[in-house]
């Protein structure tokens, strides 16, 4: 219905001025004027790169550190600590433990003084472990004896363990195994292998034999305090073959707990087959 023309229209209240930041016209239907995009919202667009979390920045600072690392010989000065913090962009925080990740895989070490810093690590000697390989901080031709040894060890304990385990042995390996398998889920191979080292170590002290069990122990303590970190050898992706090891173990366990002695003599053989020293011809992967 149309105005009558006595009566004078009524008055228009101005219009309120355009918030800062926003255009003066907006196209959108009434109730999405004021959305914008994600970024304005302060939330993520689908296709905007993920936040890093302080681990996921330190992590990348070790990548970074590690394309140097890989670009001069081993044993070269990288830097001191500032210079490359300041190189990776990061807080003094996270590039301590950018720092500390590098050191755990062995790439660096840190010499203090006039001239010292960081430097790339000298060539860490190698190991293998089935489809893994230990990389070693020193005494690479110890270690691998040791691993020889030990192999030839695990058959003799294994007897014992069939003749000597009583149930609460076995509970004290299956909590071993359970620790493995807690290990395989977190994707961590070096907790992996000392849980697996532990597992040896208490099938070791079941024997009767204090010598055996004692000289077990110290190969397998030797071991242990060379190893620096556990690496694939690209053969098979690590996690499956850490995944495969542990039900190899609990396989092993539970033939002890029935008392089966071929199938745990068989289990020992297969799984010292994927243990020798690397560069061995006669490895079995």
């Amino acid at each position: 219905m149309s105005a009558t023309p006595d009566r004078a229209p009524r008055h228009k209240a101005p219009e309120a001025a355009p918030a800062p930041g926003r255009a003066g016209t907006d196209p959108r239907p009434s109730g999405l004027a004021d959305e914008g995009p994600p970024s304005a919202r302060g939330g993520r667009g689908p296709d905007a790169p993920p936040r890093q979390t302080p681990s996921g920045r330190a992590e990348h600072a070790a990548e970074k550190v590690t394309e140097l690392i890989e670009s001069v010989p081993p044993g070269s000065r990288l830097g001191t600590k500032e210079t490359l913090r300041t190189l990776c962009g990061v807080s003094v925080g996270t590039f301590n433990e950018a720092l500390r990740l590098l050191q755990a895989r062995g790439l660096v070490t840190v010499k203090p003084g006039p001239g010292g810093g960081l430097f790339s690590a000298e060539q860490s000697p190698m190991v293998r472990l089935g489809n893994s390989v230990l990389a070693l901080d020193a005494r690479a031709n110890d270690v691998a004896d040791a691993v020889r040894i030990r192999d030839a060890l695990d058959p003799l304990l294994i007897e014992d363990a069939l003749w000597h385990a009583s149930p609460a042995d076995v509970a004290g390996l299956r909590r071993h195994i359970t620790a493995m398998e807690h290990a395989v889920e977190a994707a961590d191979p070096v907790a992996f292998v000392h849980a697996n080292w532990r597992l040896h170590a208490a099938i070791a002290a079941i024997s009767p034999n204090a010598l055996l069990s004692s000289l077990y122990t110290h190969l397998l303590d030797l071991i242990e305090s060379h190893t620096l970190t556990v690496l694939p050898t690209g053969e098979q992706p690590l996690g499956e073959y850490v995944a495969h090891r542990h039900e190899l173990h609990r396989d092993l366990v539970d033939a002890l707990d029935r008392r089966d002695r071929d199938e745990a003599l068989r289990l020992i053989r297969e799984h010292n087959t994927g243990l020798r020293a690397a560069g061995d011809p006669d490895a079995e992967h």
